[in-house]
């Protein structure tokens, strides 16, 4: 039995329901690859909903406020992700006015669209013989061929996506793709995968060498970088905002008046108008790259406000999207609502 076949047997026994394996619309597919990008399927399922919910199609999506996507967003993290996919919807909406686009050649040549997305849209939307590779598929394959080389590089992930062709059966491109997934998410997990219920254990070079724990194996990360944030609140029933501009993390978010220091537990320099200090709370919040060290201030200010930042009653922060580190806060120092 070919390998394809084995894959797509175990899939009708373990699949979930998921919404996005219910349609053949492409706009829901891309829209679900998007979000499920460097997130696991519990967290996004949720946003994924909301979104489809509030742009039904990739036109409602494109004519949409960037505010409105990224206040939606809010929580799910990579923030540039939000912001790439609202441009690709704009750009898929000039260039494809009749219909979303479902072939591989056509998706891979918009800008925000690489080979995973293009692969994944294509045939799980139109059945086409392109082969998915993400991390699942990626952990299933080097631990199958024993690969103990890093597998995020160049040379490595090449033969992987190799591999992952020569196993796609044609014809069947839609159900192999999903049960190699679902195989990796399910199975073939990161730690304490389940060897004793995967179909290919007879065959696998890691089960067989004692090395499943050690495979995939990669490259260390750069160490991470700390800063130190201070946010300024008041005690007024207002508060005062603005948006994050481009070049730094949260790209397009709102934030209180915000000062950094190069020390922790370091006081700096308070705002002009902003007097009074009293220490909050204080929290660490850690990105991709970044260790965050965050704490919010309560200040006195005098009026006119900071400049470039607009005043906003307490009641109104909820309708404006905000770092989920600072929605935290919001929730419960300033509105006492539950966190969404």
């Amino acid at each position: 039995m070919k390998i394809s076949e084995v894959l797509i047997k175990k899939y009708f026994d373990i699949k979930r329901d998921l919404p996005w394996r219910n349609t053949k619309d492409p706009y829901l597919i891309w829209l679900s690859e998007v979000i499920l990008q460097q997130t696991r399927v519990n967290q996004g399922l949720p946003y994924f909903m909301a979104f489809a919910e509030a742009f039904p199609t990739v036109q409602a999506l494109a004519a949409a406020g960037e505010d409105e996507i990224l206040r939606l967003w809010q929580g799910l993290g990579y923030y540039s992700r939000a912001r790439n996919m609202h441009a690709t919807a704009k750009l898929i909406c000039e260039r494809f006015p009749e219909a979303f686009p479902v072939k591989y050649e056509e998706l891979i040549g918009l800008k925000g669209i690489g080979p995973y997305t293009a692969a994944a849209v294509s045939s799980f939307a139109a059945n086409e013989d392109r082969a998915v590779v993400d991390g699942n598929v990626i952990r299933v394959i080097s631990r199958f061929a024993g690969i103990k080389e890093p597998v995020n590089t160049t040379t490595v992930r090449r033969r992987i996506e190799e591999m992952a062709a020569g196993w796609l059966q044609p014809g069947m491109a839609a159900l192999h793709n999903q049960a190699l997934m679902e195989l990796g998410a399910l199975i073939c997990k990161p730690a304490a995968p389940l060897c004793h219920e995967c179909p290919l254990q007879t065959a696998c070079a890691a089960f067989e060498q004692g090395l499943v724990n050690l495979i995939p194996v990669k490259n260390k990360a750069q160490p991470k970088k700390d800063r130190f944030l201070h946010y300024f609140v008041t005690e007024q029933g207002s508060q005062y905002i603005c948006k994050r501009a481009a070049g730094d993390i949260w790209q397009g978010l709102y934030e209180f008046p915000l000062a950094e220091s190069s020390r922790n537990e370091e006081l700096p320099i308070l705002p002009p108008g902003f007097y009074n200090p009293v220490l909050l709370h204080h929290t660490r919040h850690i990105l991709s790259h970044q260790v965050l060290h965050i704490r919010f201030w309560r200040v006195q200010v005098q009026n006119p406000p900071p400049q470039g930042y607009e005043e906003l009653p307490d009641e109104a922060l909820g309708s404006y999207g905000f770092p989920i580190v600072l929605r935290r806060f919001i929730d419960r120092f300033i509105t006492g609502e539950p966190n969404s």
